[in-house]
């Protein structure tokens, strides 16, 4: 299968790609969990988790995949909810998902939780019981309260998706219903999206017949969301993107030209074969206050920096190291040890030291903006 690449802008993909069958529902499901939370006054955090997978036929035996399990965006979502966030989890279908993580099939198995005991004398019916083998249950108990009191207050709600089509539609979605929140919503986009995708005009029908020898296919690249999502879909929205490098000396410069580009708040850069351990958090320095009459030239010099990226050009070694000053970088490490514990349950997850610096963040970016409304 060959086919030529084609350049695809937000706007034109949503146009030329149809929207997955569930999607008025979910929408409407979300506008109810909003209404609800803003009513309690409560910050939501939208969290995206787990792998995208690429169709290359339109009835799907075969796709293209990618490694993430979900196991940062999950564990994310629980300190968010203990933070006293409200989270829509937006995760990939069967990846693992807040609080069941802990029992994970393969690392913590369930059923080995779990004892038969015998029918006693006493008992009216002859039946086996089934009980938690004694030393797991302070950890189940632990889980199992925070999961009952999270389903109580009401302040989880749920989204699947598989495609990287079904994640664009959805998120666009649900951005564009978080903007009655204003400042109060919060974008945590953890999930493994895909790069490129094959447009549905290029499908192959049926199954791709192996019998012709090679394949070969010519992909399309996924079009940056991140720009509308940040201008247009939740406008005053906290945003927070993640890059993941195996390059350690990618990380940082990767990170600021993102937001150079896209004008959020945050990038966590995560190396690889650390990212379990150690992150840092890249952002945009604060502006100093301009003199009255003088005009705000940010987006123009944003605008002259992405021409540079787009066309190649690099700028000047001063105007690189004046770049460079306009960032700051925070780093968050845990020992490795740390984290070495019961399967399902480590002592230390860095995930708890992420989510403590962005509610902290975040409730700066609440008052700054209430005070500069006040005056």
């Amino acid at each position: 299968m060959h086919t030529e690449p084609t350049t695809f802008s937000a706007e034109q993909y949503f146009a030329t790609q149809p929207p997955p069958p569930t999607l008025q529902h979910d929408v409407e499901k979300v506008r109810e969990f909003l209404q609800r939370q803003k009513s309690e006054g409560r910050a939501v955090v939208l969290v995206t988790s787990g792998g995208t997978t690429v169709p290359l036929e339109l009835n799907v035996v075969r796709f293209l995949d990618n490694f993430s399990a979900g196991t940062r965006g999950a564990t994310s979502a629980e300190y968010f909810l203990k933070a006293g966030y409200a989270v829509i989890f937006m995760h990939r279908q069967f990846s693992l998902q807040p609080f069941s993580r802990h029992y994970s099939h393969s690392t913590n198995p369930f059923l080995d939780f779990l004892d038969i005991e015998p029918p006693q004398p006493e008992d009216a019916e002859p039946t086996p019981r089934i009980s938690v083998t004694p030393n797991k249950r302070e950890d189940l108990l632990q889980v199992l309260t925070a999961y009952k009191t999270v389903h109580a207050q009401g302040t989880l709600h749920t989204l699947t998706f598989v495609t990287v089509n079904d994640y664009l539609w959805l998120l666009r979605a649900v951005s564009q219903e978080m903007a009655v929140l204003s400042r109060k919503a919060m974008f945590y986009l953890a999930a493994a999206v895909s790069d490129f995708f094959l447009p549905r005009q290029k499908m192959s029908e049926h199954k791709i017949q192996s019998g012709k020898g090679s394949l070969h296919i010519e992909m399309d690249q996924v079009p940056k969301i991140l720009k509308p999502l940040v201008s247009e879909w939740t406008p005053g929205g906290y945003i927070v993107s993640f890059k993941l490098e195996t390059d350690p000396q990618l990380l940082i410069p990767k990170a600021r030209q993102a937001l150079e580009r896209y004008g959020h708040q945050v990038v966590i850069g995560n190396d690889l074969h650390r990212r379990k351990y150690e992150v840092v958090f890249v952002s945009k320095k604060p502006l100093p206050a301009l003199p009255p009459g003088a005009v705000d030239g940010v987006n123009s010099r944003t605008e002259e920096s992405e021409g540079q990226q787009e066309s190649g050009n690099s700028a000047d070694g001063g105007k690189q190291e004046e770049l460079a000053d306009s960032f700051t970088e925070t780093w968050l490490r845990i020992d490795a040890s740390e984290t070495v514990a019961t399967p399902g349950f480590p002592v230390k997850e860095i995930e708890e030291d992420i989510v403590a610096e962005l509610v902290k963040r975040h409730g700066d970016w609440i008052g700054d903006s209430q005070s500069t409304t006040s005056q």
